[in-house]
């Protein structure tokens, strides 16, 4: 049990990466809150990590919201008694298009569910990792961030922002004992983002268009993300800080 008896917040859990993040990290021995703003969802999600042995609980919460954002972080203290993890996959993208055609609201939704959510998950959760001695930030951006496409320009922006104020709060923040990593998951065709990245439904000709930029010839699962989420709130990366995993697959173009 690789993160056994930690306390872990996992955003926007309430279906696809989140889901898989939760199920991976519940499985190893993590105590889960489980959020979304879904909570059909994310019950769901808590009633089956429970019918497979491991323990969790929902918390509905909207992460553009300070409040709610600092109400989620004092239910995981309440519930398991502190927090040691807290993973901000919480995410959304305006739909593929030229940037100049994209919409002002939802430009604002994108920065603050993507961007804003970060900064409130580091305002709220912080106090509480120096108050039990150290802590873990991991926030889900893209590998949008490090080699963006047209037609998601804005989308792009605002994981380039996530990944930068990682590395930056992971020197900030290092001296009290904080780590903050990133992830960089490749497209991956079920979620439910997928028709809007890809610029309409998900049909044979636009997956394989994706597919031909990955060299290691598959999409990247929710699995494959959870896998690295793991490794980051494990003991195993206690020195591993400022840094981004790109779940890609060699993702070229």
């Amino acid at each position: 049990m690789r993160v056994q008896n930690k306390s872990i917040l996992v955003t926007g859990a309430g279906n696809g990466i989140g889901e898989g993040i939760a199920k991976r990290l519940a499985a190893e021995g993590a105590q889960v809150l489980v959020n979304d703003i879904n909570e059909a969802g994310g019950l769901r999600v808590v009633s089956e990590i429970q019918a497979a042995g491991g323990r969790a609980a929902f918390f509905k919460a909207d992460v553009t919201r300070s409040d709610e954002v600092k109400a989620l972080v004092a239910e995981a203290v309440r519930l398991f008694g502190r927090l040691d993890v807290m993973v901000n996959n919480a995410g959304w993208t305006h739909r593929n298009r030229p940037a100049l055609e994209v919409p002002e609201d939802e430009f604002d939704r994108c920065y603050a569910i993507n961007v804003k959510s970060i900064y409130l998950a580091t305002l709220h959760a912080t106090p509480e990792f120096r108050r039990i001695g150290g802590g873990s930030f991991i926030n889900i951006a893209s590998t949008a961030g490090v080699r963006p496409r047209p037609g998601l320009t804005w989308y792009n922006g605002s994981k380039g922002a996530v990944i930068t104020t990682s590395k930056s709060l992971a020197a900030e923040l290092g001296p009290d004992n904080i780590r903050v990593n990133c992830i960089n998951p490749v497209f991956n065709p079920d979620t439910g983002l997928a028709a809007e990245f890809a610029g309409g439904p998900v049909d044979d000709a636009r997956r394989a268009k994706f597919l031909a930029t990955i060299p290691l010839g598959r999409f990247s699962t929710a699995l494959d993300v959870a896998n690295a989420a793991l490794y980051l709130s494990s003991d195993e990366a206690a020195f591993i800080s400022g840094v981004c995993i790109e779940v890609d697959g060699a993702r070229c173009v």
